[in-house]
């Protein structure tokens, strides 16, 4: 019987070499805002899974469907015109 064995070590989360850098870093607060909005669209939906959505649900998902859209486009804007958050 022959053993298949992996010849990588053990790859971890607490690595040192796996910390976010400083770049990487920036760029996730810069998007912090778009991701938060998606968080709290998600949040709405989920909430009305099992209920038929009222007409305030729906305005609701609305809201958050705008807001979304609208932190994706300040994001590609800033992406196009070049400047840091």
């Amino acid at each position: 019987m022959t053993y298949i064995v992996t010849v990588q070590e053990a790859v971890t989360a607490f690595a040192d070499w796996m910390e976010p850098t400083d770049s990487e870093l920036d760029a996730i607060e810069a998007e912090m805002p778009g991701i938060l909005a998606d968080v709290e669209t998600l949040d709405v939906q989920i909430a009305l899974l099992d209920q038929a959505p009222t007409e305030l649900d729906q305005r609701r998902v609305r809201r958050g469907r705008r807001r979304v859209l609208s932190e994706r486009a300040v994001l590609a804007n800033r992406a196009v015109s070049g400047a840091v958050a």
